[in-house]
């Protein structure tokens, strides 16, 4: 038998009903890379939203038990004989797309994001919430030294794919910008938006007053309620959030010619209802535009990491123990999210 190592799976798919479950802690062979791969020493994963989305079906593992995480810190420990670089010792990250198929049409156009061979890390294959992972050489990327660990784990997904909407939303220079929600997400875009769009004003929607403080705290113009009407209407509106409200309640603070930008995986089933009482005149008249945003590429996490160690863009990072990431979820499913939060898997070596 070979050098096992700690893990955390899912077993089963389903409504999370507590914060004792779901994942299991198990002891698992540590994995061996293939020749195109490296072998990572996980230190830290960024918990994200999309674990529940896993969890609970409806982006559900192509294979269980599945172990999952995909905003992973980790040290190059070894590598397959196919791989020159990186070499052992590199500190590098994983991020949602674990490989695509370089070959079709979006992939040579750098829209890799929308490969239909798209794999994606910790759903496809086994993820970041383990002592070790493989990986693809090509697919990791390295990380900036300027970068802590629990700094750079959330930029991974919650940063690259903030980045990624923001730069669909099109936002001209003195537009304002609207936030839906307030996790992990939409306070890295409140950073960024003040970082590249300083004369844009950022409209902020959460129903948690903690979140709304947080915004104003971090430069929002406004905050309040996803009912509460701010003193402007957006251009563009982020929405990261996982219900339907959101969509009616942006399209309707939308300006003319406004774009709305979903950023997100799924949406659960819990207010779907809510798209009956869809109004042409209301929500969509006036040449209002709705995108979703799909999966993110290198480009988008390398560039946000970059972004990210120039201009001190950090996100506000609650840590976990890894014995803690159910306890974590948990929170997450129930609306306690200040920031990022990221499980502590092993201890730096740097």
């Amino acid at each position: 038998m070979g050098e096992q190592m700690q893990a955390l799976q899912i077993q089963k798919t389903g409504p999370m009903q507590d914060n004792q479950g779901p994942l299991v802690a198990t002891t698992m062979p540590r994995p061996q890379p293939a020749r195109d791969e490296v072998l990572l020493r996980v230190i830290m994963c960024g918990i994200c939203h999309t674990e529940l989305d896993e969890i609970e079906g409806r982006t559900a593992p192509s294979v269980l038990p599945r172990v999952p995480g995909h905003q992973v810190i980790g040290i190059v420990e070894a590598t397959g004989s196919d791989v020159s670089s990186p070499a052992p010792g590199t500190r590098v990250g994983v991020a949602w797309i674990f490989r695509a198929c370089g070959d079709c049409q979006h992939c040579n156009a750098g829209e890799e994001n929308l490969c239909t061979a798209f794999e994606a890390t910790g759903r496809d294959h086994d993820g970041g919430y383990a002592e070790y992972m493989t990986a693809p050489a090509q697919f990791v990327v390295p990380i900036p030294d300027a970068l802590g660990d629990e700094q750079a784990a959330p930029l991974l997904c919650a940063g690259a794919i903030g980045l990624r909407s923001l730069r669909l939303a099109h936002l001209a220079p003195g537009e304002p910008l609207g936030l839906m929600g307030f996790g992990g997400a939409n306070h890295l875009v409140l950073k960024l938006a003040r970082h590249l769009h300083p004369d844009s004003p950022v409209l902020v929607w959460s129903r948690n007053r903690d979140e709304q403080e947080l915004a104003m705290r971090l430069g929002a113009a406004w905050a309040g309620d996803i009912d509460h009407r701010p003193p402007m209407q957006a251009n563009a509106i982020i929405d990261t959030t996982p219900v339907y409200r959101t969509v009616l309640a942006a399209l309707e603070n939308l300006c003319p010619g406004g774009r709305l930008v979903i950023n997100a995986i799924r949406k659960e089933d819990v207010d779907r209802e809510l798209l009956s009482e869809l109004d042409y005149t209301q929500h969509l008249w006036m040449e209002k535009e709705i995108k979703t945003v799909a999966n993110v590429t290198r480009k988008d996490v390398t560039d946000m990491l970059a972004i990210a160690a120039r201009a001190c863009i950090y996100p506000e990072v609650q840590i976990y123990q890894f014995g803690e990431a159910n306890h974590a979820l948990w929170q997450m499913r129930n609306g306690q999210i200040r920031g990022a939060k990221v499980l502590q898997v092993s201890q730096a070596t740097r």
